[in-house]
């Protein structure tokens, strides 16, 4: 096992190759980010506070403190919490398994393929180009995904969850307060069909749908409100609970959504902004750019 206690900014390349990831921090910031190399980079610019140990043990590599664990993380309390900072960016082999515990900082992670997960108290969480799968948790914390096309499960207490550009296969989202945007793009062809899940007690709920959709739908509030831009789907329901049921295109996916004070609200992506079909390569020019 190589071990390094950190106290000052350093820049740090462990030899042997990485599978897995482990960081817990408090304060400041983590980035993560994918590469095609065996090995990690490790960068620690900013530190305040008592050192952070980075290990590696075998293929694993650890940069976290000694009283930090993540089992409890999302419990963590210390009176000392506000004297302890650290800027940690990792550069780690894509396929690398990744868990990253987060206290008032901000985590980003990008461009990875292997499972991931993210915990965090309070700071945003950020999921850029993640392709396998992914569960975040947070207290208080935004919690964005952004082209994220793996299994998908995020759960927040007061924290807004937005999905961008998502085409995962399964998404899952809880919140109890925080709002929930999901704008989803269509399917790839061939890709299994969309599981959507999504429940919140007062947060509201906006879902974009592709304009070619292709789902059953079940969505219902105790008492907020329901409005859709799909002519398929029927609104029932008076005073107190209303439901949003119906089937678009196939019907092959399914999309359920659940609240109990706040409003279901499911928007259709426009045409135009989705990506053209393919052409007919009989039609293509046979000379100049193709766009």
């Amino acid at each position: 096992m190589t071990e390094w206690s950190v106290t000052e900014p350093v820049k740090l390349t462990p030899a042997d190759p990485v599978s897995r990831l482990r960081i817990r921090v408090v304060g400041g910031a983590v980035n993560v980010v994918g590469t095609d190399e065996s090995t990690a980079r490790v960068e620690v610019s900013e530190i305040e506070g008592p050192p952070l140990i980075v290990t590696q043990e075998g293929s694993t590599l650890t940069v976290t403190y000694e009283d930090l664990h993540w089992k409890g993380i999302l419990k963590w309390l210390d009176t000392q919490a506000h004297k302890r900072r650290a800027v940690v960016s990792v550069a780690v082999p894509a396929g690398a398994e990744v868990e990253v515990g987060v206290v008032t900082a901000d985590a980003v992670l990008s461009g990875l393929r292997g499972r991931t997960e993210v915990r965090g108290v309070t700071g945003s969480t950020t999921l850029v180009g993640l392709s396998g799968p992914v569960r975040a948790e947070s207290v208080s914390g935004s919690l964005e995904a952004q082209s994220v096309t793996g299994a998908l499960r995020v759960s927040s207490v007061t924290g807004d969850v937005t999905v961008i550009e998502g085409s995962g296969a399964a998404v899952r989202a809880e919140t109890v307060s925080g709002d929930m945007v999901l704008d989803l793009d269509p399917a790839p062809a061939g890709a299994p069909p969309a599981d959507i899940r999504l429940t919140s007690v007062s947060g509201e709920v906006a879902i974009r749908l592709p304009h070619r959709a292709d789902a059953r739908v079940e969505a219902s509030t105790t008492s907020g409100a329901v409005s859709s831009a799909f002519e398929d789907l029927r609104v029932s329901g008076g005073w107190g609970t209303k439901s949003l049921t119906g089937t678009l295109g196939a019907g092959s996916g399914t999309l359920k959504a659940t609240t109990v004070s706040g409003s279901i609200a499911l928007l259709s992506r426009p045409e135009s902004a989705e990506a053209p079909e393919p052409a007919d390569p009989a039609s293509a020019p046979t000379s100049g750019k193709v766009l």
